[in-house]
């Protein structure tokens, strides 16, 4: 083995598509390239034993926002322990700001942007002369017709285990300046019916979960209508076999033709991402994001109320020019609008990105260290921040999960974001916690909540033991929660996560 393409990815479940994007496109170097991934939270020694195993030349590593800091460890472990391989670097992470990483300081070379036709050209450079005079090497962007697709690199085990991401355009028109993709020109489309005949042989091969990284999935109607009914010719030819699909959708471009179609999906096979980030006018103005927010209210209410879709709708606390009252007013007003689980983020600084022009003038401050999350503006002081990334995370753990569906409306009421503050703040002050709640515990504090609230004690516990949660107080579903949860942890030491025949979230939406 010559090269090797490595990466640490946030869970097993995850496939890197980049890697193998790489792998494809290797030329005549594919049959001495190899992929081997790795999960975050593995031991550094263990991953650089099993890397050096096969005696790489050249290892290349794909560096993201949430695996940098485990990656400079491991490179520069690797630097120590075999100094004669050569580390090549790409990713979001470091191809911006790249100098002042600690990472880019300890690798060989560096590929910003693009790597598809520049790694294998660097490779060739470095195994066969002349060796590459500077260290970094801006990639070329070629036209995606001359790229190979990657897909028949998925293996047997990835389609068994794994979710499969798949691509049908890459980079996205919009400006949104906390995301990467605002530094893109535009979006570029792979030829459609070849991209549909990669999917076909995967779907051959028993490939079932495809999540598309595509930005824009609903872009262009008509790509979006004939991807979609290659899924919906799926289910009716094997409706005992069901495909499902992840796609991220603008939400204000829902025209009647794509509800028709999205219309025609089983619940349980379809999910979409949502990205509406705020809906205050003058913050999506200062963010670039250009959104009709009436629009994208309607599509988000109509695709609850005619669809089987799974919506999950994303909203992001800490932009520039928002408080905590705009920002309630904007969850508040989404969570009337009925989507199945409101993904609430706080804003990162992701390298690269236009949003650091607005840090003097709005007072933004973020973490150095990753994921760069912001600590406080002129309009949200730390604390204030602090008391959003625990409702953030107790709101996932609550609502999110899906396992107080009739006690939420209970929490919430008629002032929802306000009341579940209190709600969040009172369990931070309780537990000192915003992880590792024991799912019994966390049912015994909400009950408690309630009472503390002026429900009857004998109410609150029926209602709280009428969900999931509760049933787990008893003995008998302790018993089968348990024996489910050694279950699980079997499979994840064997395999990383073991994959159900669908994501957990979407299962649970098809069987209600």
């Amino acid at each position: 083995m010559t090269i090797l393409l490595s990466t640490l990815n946030a869970r097993y479940t995850h496939a890197s598509l980049g890697l193998r994007y790489l792998l494809a496109n290797m030329g005549d170097l594919q049959d001495v390239t190899h992929i081997q991934e790795f999960v975050i939270g593995a031991r550094t020694t263990d991953m650089a034993e099993k890397l050096l195993q096969s005696k790489p030349r050249i290892i290349g590593f794909g560096v993201y926002i949430w695996n940098v800091e485990e990656t400079t460890k491991l490179v520069a472990l690797l630097k120590r322990v075999a100094p004669e391989v050569v580390i090549v670097l790409g990713g979001p992470e470091v191809s911006y700001e790249s100098s002042e990483q600690t990472i880019v300081q300890l690798a060989d070379y560096l590929i910003t942007g693009w790597g598809d036709v520049t790694f294998p050209q660097v490779c060739k450079q470095i195994l066969h002369g002349p060796k590459p005079l500077m260290k970094t090497h801006a990639g070329v962007q070629p036209p995606l017709a001359e790229l190979t697709m990657p897909y028949s690199l998925y293996s047997d085990e990835d389609i068994k285990n794994r979710t499969l991401y798949v691509e049908a355009s890459r980079g996205c028109p919009f400006k949104c300046e906390f995301c990467l993709s605002a530094l893109d020109k535009t979006a570029w489309p792979y030829d459609l019916d070849l991209f549909l005949g990669e999917l076909e042989t995967l779907h051959a091969r028993g490939a079932r979960l495809f999540k598309f990284v595509d930005r824009t999935f609903n872009l262009n109607i008509k790509s979006s209508l004939k991807i979609m009914q290659f899924f919906l010719d799926k289910l009716e030819a094997h409706p005992e076999d069901p495909v499902y699909a992840h796609f991220e959708v603008v939400p204000d471009h829902l025209p009647d033709a794509l509800k028709e179609g999205i219309k025609k999906f089983p619940a349980g096979t379809l999910q979409f991402e949502i990205g509406i980030q705020s809906f205050n006018p003058e913050v999506q103005t200062l963010v670039s994001r250009k959104q009709n927010n009436e629009k994208a209210a309607e599509n988000i209410r109509w695709l609850c109320e005619n669809s089987h879709a799974h919506l999950h709708v994303d909203l992001i606390a800490g932009l520039p020019g928002e408080d905590v009252a705009s920002f309630a007013r904007g969850f508040d007003r989404l969570l009337e609008l009925g989507p199945h689980e409101i993904q609430f983020g706080i804003l990162k600084r992701l390298r690269g990105t236009p949003i650091i022009r607005h840090t003097q003038e709005y007072g933004l401050v973020f973490d150095p260290y990753p994921p760069y999350t912001i600590l406080a503006t002129d309009r949200i002081d730390f604390n204030e921040m602090q008391q959003l990334v625990r409702f953030a995370r107790y709101w996932d753990l609550i609502a999110n999960s899906g396992r107080f569906a009739h006690t939420l409306p209970l929490i919430l009421r008629e002032t929802p974001f306000a009341n579940f503050m209190r709600l969040s703040n009172w369990l931070y002050s309780t537990t000192d916690a915003t992880n590792r709640i024991a799912l019994e515990r966390l049912a015994v504090l909400v009950r408690q909540w309630l009472v503390l609230e002026g429900m009857d004690e004998e109410a609150a516990a029926e209602v709280v033991r009428s969900d999931y949660a509760g049933q787990a107080n008893t003995k008998l579903k302790t018993q089968a929660v348990h024996k489910q949860a050694v279950k699980e942890e079997k499979q994840a030491v064997l395999q990383g996560e073991a994959l159900s025949s669908l994501p957990r979230r979407q299962a649970r939406h098809m069987a209600s």
